[in-house]
């Protein structure tokens, strides 16, 4: 016996057949989780004092060449990490709603 009103929402379905789609901010928020990390990447100097010179420019901070080499370091380490996960991500979500339908 069904006891599920519609045959489309089966109790093993994650998606009714009433589910809306992404909201805007939702498909924006993704899309910012794509942009910032890659822009940070394409952008990132490769001279240590080159991210020296901007780190002084935005905060007005001074920091040593061995500083900044590491805050490179860190910071493409981070935007890879992020970029990985959004791939991982967006994998996941596809492979799920390609098996609940």
């Amino acid at each position: 016996m069904n006891s599920s009103p519609c045959c489309c929402s089966t109790p093993g379905n994650r998606r009714s057949a009433t589910a809306r789609p992404a909201s805007f901010r939702r498909r924006g928020a993704e899309l910012v989780g794509w942009v910032i990390p890659s822009a940070a990447l394409i952008l990132m100097p490769k001279c240590p004092m080159c991210v020296a010179m901007y780190f002084m420019l935005f905060t007005g901070v001074s920091i040593s060449a061995a500083g900044a080499s590491n805050l490179r370091l860190a910071t493409l380490i981070l935007c890879s990490t992020l970029l990985f996960g959004a791939v991982l991500w967006t994998l996941s979500r596809r492979l799920l709603s390609r098996r609940g339908n």
